[in-house]
């Protein structure tokens, strides 16, 4: 697939078939997450893979209020064979600036004007959705419920100096209505409404 295409094509796809996802996209979607971009070279993401139906279940009764009964968004996503939670390191960047080639001489947070840690974990997420849709599978990111993140962890083993930054789910798409908030519901803004060139508001 071409590279306009697959941008063109991604969706959020929240309903999945009854089908296997090939192990080998799996692998090419998160060693293709690791060429994203990070700060200084940080690389400080981690991705926990549950491509068993053991483990789904096991997240999904971790990070989910009531996974027995779920509404219609989340039995959608709760077919999906694949799950990915992409993780962010704030200690790894830290520690990474402050090592003699950046020249920071402490590990303070305060010096960073962004949340770099996160937003990279996040340019890697996206390049997970994309290598999904260029082998024709669906995929999907959602954040994590705030408040059962603990149980999350617990679940799943996730140590300290890492934080979810959301889920991606990943699977042969099934159609669905859409969500209020996707292209079937609302029209996507033309890119000449969101660019400013030379001036805000030109």
């Amino acid at each position: 697939m071409e590279f306009q295409d697959v941008v063109r094509r991604r969706r959020m796809v929240r309903r999945y078939a009854d089908r296997p996802v090939d192990p080998a996209i799996v692998d090419r979607a998160l060693e293709n997450a690791t060429h994203a971009p990070s700060a200084g070279f940080s690389q400080g993401w981690a991705f926990l893979r549950l491509d068993t139906p053991e483990d789904v279940r096991r997240f999904w009764a971790a990070s989910s209020d009531d996974v027995e009964h779920p509404g219609d968004w989340l039995a959608g996503l709760m077919t999906a064979p694949v799950v990915i939670v992409p993780c962010s390191s704030k200690a790894a960047y830290l520690e990474r600036y402050a090592q003699p080639d950046k020249g920071w001489t402490d590990r303070a947070e305060s010096p960073w004007s962004m949340p770099y840690w996160h937003m990279d974990a996040a340019m890697a997420s996206l390049l997970i959705l994309q290598t999904a849709t260029d082998a024709g599978l669906g995929a999907c990111f959602f954040g994590t419920v705030k408040d059962r993140e603990q149980e999350l962890r617990e679940a799943l083993g996730i140590p300290g100096d890492y934080d979810p930054v959301g889920v991606i789910t990943i699977g042969h798409r099934q159609p669905d209505t859409g969500s209020a908030g996707s292209p079937a519901r609302r029209t996507r803004t033309p890119w000449t409404e969101v660019v400013h060139r030379g001036r805000w508001g030109h």
